[in-house]
């Protein structure tokens, strides 16, 4: 199973370009493009940085997991569950 992101979808109209959004996740614009264009998985950093720059989202409004991408051993769960603890080990936001 793999996760999958909104944020980009999002974006549009919050942020002016992807160097915009970057900057507000607080990553470099080459890792926000490659998360983007599937070159690079979306990791702790990335779960933060969408965050930061959707502070009034919730995280299962943010990711989604890819049913159609599963391994057939992991355990369905939702995103919001999984990624939580990343969330408040490195934000002061209550959930």
């Amino acid at each position: 199973m793999i996760i999958k992101t909104r944020v980009f979808e999002m974006s549009d109209g919050k942020y002016q370009n992807l160097s915009d959004l970057a900057k507000a996740m607080g990553l470099s614009v080459s890792q926000v493009y490659r998360v983007r264009e599937g070159k690079r998985g979306i990791n702790e950093k990335f779960i933060i940085g969408a965050k930061k720059a959707f502070p009034d989202c919730r995280l299962d409004e943010l990711f989604y997991f890819n049913p159609g991408q599963s391994s057939g051993n992991m355990a369905e769960t939702s995103v919001t569950n999984r990624y939580n603890h990343i969330i408040q080990r490195f934000t002061a936001l209550d959930f």
